[in-house]
């Protein structure tokens, strides 16, 4: 162990790591695809260190575009300040999202994202004098770790220690096939009472990257928008070409009211976290009486080095290049998933635009599995970062992955498989 990770041991406390098994390793640097590790390795950064990184690490473009902001002006008070970053960002924003959205609203992360949106569907109902209070949600459900977001997440080891406070939830079973019983739950559930339904569009990430059809949340939005029900889409994972689309919503025929993003939007970054709302929640909010003001805000809000890097991340995003080579990834998954051979240690293998998931068969299935230590051991030692979801291995590159390296990927899945195969 080297001085770096001795310290680190001593002091630090990393996300998802019991304290006696903290073995953090040294990052010396990171360039496109790679992470280099202060012992020499050169990493494959296959899962975009978990989702955020969309064009490479160290990209130039974003480098020089936070460089230049950093010279001008690296934070400033946006509770009645403005500036042109964040300005920039918001049309842009706006021109991608559905036309029914009218107002951005920033915060810090994808959890404040969602939070911010809980709070808007609750108190839009508030203002209007008419208090709706409960909310529908996914099981299998992820969106966050503050108290909003587990409330409205699956009951599980994320939230075990805070259940008896979290407010409660409506969960419709995962809308798998033809969603039917989702279908026929949503019909029965939704009333006046309800004050929104918040799912991931088409991909459950933290679940195991699970898929479902666009044809059957579009029922679900149906049904939830005739009774006025506020449809919130939790696009922090799937937002910004990682469904093959810019936003999964956009395999959709029905508008959700609220976006919640984050992750991609800087390019892996800094934190930033949108909530993009919709002008008849707005309007609830857009009145003298200030009891009804939104008073909510973070220190952060808007930072004006995020929004330089978001702005510079969308030219890269929106170039024809980078769309090519999202559509070429998702080519690339589809041979692969065509061409797989039956594995009787495979339940499912399954794809959505740039992600591609192999769910394994386990008798312990779901995140705490206890094959993940072994999916996980196997591929970084041979420096590839894999990270799996419980016994799902998943592949979600950077928008620049070669062919050669995508390959390389799925050689060494087959290669984890057969040897699955020969215990």
């Amino acid at each position: 162990m080297n001085q770096l990770e001795k310290i680190d041991r001593e002091n630090i406390w990393h996300p998802f790591s019991p304290l006696a098994g903290n073995k953090p390793i040294g990052v010396r640097k990171a360039k496109g695809l790679y992470i280099h590790t202060l012992d020499g390795r050169k990493i494959m950064d296959s899962i975009s260190s978990w989702w955020v990184n969309i064009h490479g690490h160290s990209h130039p473009k974003i480098n020089k575009a936070v460089s230049r902001q950093a010279a001008k002006m690296e934070q400033v008070i946006f509770a009645g300040f403005t500036h042109k970053p964040a300005v920039d960002l918001s049309k842009t924003l706006k021109k991608l999202l559905p036309s029914n959205i009218s107002k951005i609203f920033f915060s810090d992360n994808g959890s404040t994202s969602v939070e911010v949106a809980i709070k808007l569907a609750i108190q839009y109902w508030y203002n209007l004098g008419k208090p709706r209070k409960k909310i529908i949600a996914l099981e299998g459900a992820y969106h966050g770790d503050t108290f909003g977001s587990m409330s409205v997440a699956e009951r599980n080891l994320f939230s075990a220690p805070f259940n008896d406070l979290l407010f409660e939830v409506e969960f419709l079973p995962f809308p798998k096939g033809d969603g039917a019983a989702a279908i026929a739950s949503m019909k029965e559930l939704a009333s006046e009472e309800i004050a929104a339904f918040i799912f991931e569009p088409l991909v459950q990430g933290a679940a195991g990257m699970q898929m479902y059809a666009p044809e059957v949340l579009d029922e679900l939005i149906s049904i939830a928008q005739s009774k006025k029900i506020i449809c919130i889409a939790d696009e922090v994972m799937t937002g910004f070409g990682r469904t093959g689309k810019m936003f999964a919503c956009d395999y959709l025929k029905n508008d959700p009211d609220i976006f919640c993003l984050s992750k991609g939007i800087t390019g892996g970054y800094l934190p930033m976290g949108v909530t993009a709302v919709s002008q008849p929640i707005v309007e609830a909010f857009d009145v003298a009486d200030r009891l009804k003001a939104f008073f909510h805000g973070h220190s952060y809000t808007a930072n004006p080095l995020a929004c330089a890097a978001a702005n510079a991340s969308m030219k890269l995003l929106l170039k024809k290049s980078c769309q090519e080579d999202i559509a070429r990834i998702e080519a690339s998954h589809k041979a692969y998933v065509e061409s797989f051979v039956a594995n009787e240690k495979v339940d499912e293998i399954r794809y959505r635009g740039t992600i591609l998931a192999i769910e394994l068969k386990a008798d312990d299935a779901g995140y705490t599995s206890d094959i993940k230590e072994r999916i996980y051991d196997y591929f970084m030692e041979r420096n590839m970062l894999l990270r799996p979801l419980g016994n799902v291995i998943y592949i979600i590159p950077p928008y620049i992955v070669t062919n050669q390296e995508l390959n390389k990927m799925y050689k060494a899945i087959d290669a984890f498989l057969k040897e699955l195969l020969n215990d």
